[in-house]
């Protein structure tokens, strides 16, 4: 690879619960059957890798990679993982994403080999670990931002208990044997009590909306959206108690969140940047019709209360903030300059950039427009140059 920094095409996912203008719009991409395009990927995920592109046509990020490892990961990074261990996103989140967990490392090891040992086809639809790796994230908002993370205070969840008129018969489990109890007996219950629990709840939510009592910050907002428009209720996802214990938190434009092993979440509505571990380990809660294991969801739920941490991002170089993550795996930083701008550093690991609003120059050569992504090799020096206000995203792998 003769250059140090190339053009990045990704590839888009077009989930159900995706948007259908907003990342045509980003992207430059025409949309006229209105397919939902839910998130557009930027990285080295064999099944969806994204392409460099090169005088010698468009190529593999992945393959890439493999053929020259050090070159684009670094020493150190590949070393460690073996791989470019992170995977970035952007995401245009319509409806709400499915609830869910994700293990730790030593968890998803052995979760994956115990599997494998079962015979369990990697591709089977009831497998819960595809591959040995955790999948921490850490996410910034492009747009106002909407999700579930984590439960409430304990004593939120009793006062939740106490206002609901449904959910009053779990209040003295809930006295008595605490969270764990109370979430997995809302998880195990049986369809037909989970239908008479909540059908009447569901339809007075509806209710409320309709006539402009609810807001965003209430659970039942977010109930009544679920089911607007249907005719039927039929057949209750369990997943709507979790809306009820989990905090809904709001998130601001360029604000962020991180999101550990144990931590239940879910997306709920807006934009967003999005950088992960390189894994597909999800074990899921609901609003899905993917495979639910509530007895390995229980195993890794972490059952505390959680206070939202909503970063602003910490200033490091001129226009540079970055968000902090707990992880050796990934770092994720915002760039912000004003027309005539300059940004100046140095690729400690593959970097991927990406811009979300403006344009920049590379090196004096590469022209990148709202939409558009670069990839930055390992031990390259760079410098970029805004033509206008503009902001960009970058992945990274620390040092150290």
């Amino acid at each position: 690879m003769k250059n140090g920094v190339y053009k990045l095409k990704g590839k888009v996912m077009n989930y159900a619960w995706g948007g259908t203008s907003f990342l045509p719009g980003l992207l430059h991409i025409s949309n006229p059957e209105q397919k939902p395009f839910a998130e557009y990927w930027m990285g080295a995920y064999r099944l969806a890798a994204a392409e460099l592109v090169t005088p010698e046509g468009d190529l593999s990020l992945d393959s890439l990679i493999r053929e020259h490892p050090e070159q684009f990961l670094s020493a150190q990074a590949l070393s460690r993982f073996g791989e470019l261990p992170y995977l970035f996103k952007v995401q245009d989140v319509k409806d709400i994403l499915s609830i869910q967990v994700h293990p730790n490392k030593k968890e998803a090891e052995e979760g994956f080999d115990r599997e494998e040992a079962a015979g369990v086809p990697i591709n089977a639809p009831h497998r819960n670990y595809k591959d040995r790796n955790h999948k921490p994230e850490v996410m910034a908002a492009l747009s106002e931002f909407w999700l579930l993370h984590g439960f409430k205070a304990q004593a939120a969840i009793e006062q939740t208990l106490e206002d609901v008129p449904e959910f009053n018969i779990l209040l003295s489990l809930f006295r008595k044997e605490g969270l764990k109890a109370l979430y997995r007996f809302v998880m195990e219950m049986d369809q037909v009590d989970v239908n008479a629990m909540l059908n009447s709840l569901i339809k007075r939510e509806l209710r409320k909306k309709n006539d402009g009592e609810l807001t965003r910050e209430m659970p039942g907002w977010w109930v009544a959206k679920l089911f607007h428009g249907k005719n039927e209720i039929g057949n209750i996802d369990r997943a709507i108690f979790s809306i009820y214990f989990f905090n809904i938190v709001k998130i601001n434009p360029g604000q962020g969140i991180f999101q550990g092993p144990g931590i239940p979440h879910a997306y709920m509505e807006g934009q967003c940047i999005e950088l992960m571990a390189n894994s597909d380990n999800v074990l899921r809660a609901g609003l899905t019709p993917k495979h639910i294991d509530v007895p390995e969801l229980m195993k890794h739920t972490v059952f505390e209360s959680t206070i939202p941490n909503v970063m602003n991002g910490e200033p490091v170089l001129p226009g540079e903030t970055i968000y902090p993550c707990p992880v050796a795996d990934f770092g994720l930083a915002r760039i912000e300059l004003a027309a005539g701008g300059g940004y100046e550093n140095r690729a400690t690991s593959l970097e991927i950039l990406v811009v979300t609003e403006g344009g920049i120059l590379i090196n004096n050569s590469l022209v990148l427009k709202t939409g558009e992504a670069a990839a930055v090799l390992a031990g390259e020096d760079y410098h970029i140059r805004a033509s206008g206000h503009c902001v960009l995203f970058k992945a990274f792998v620390p040092a150290g």
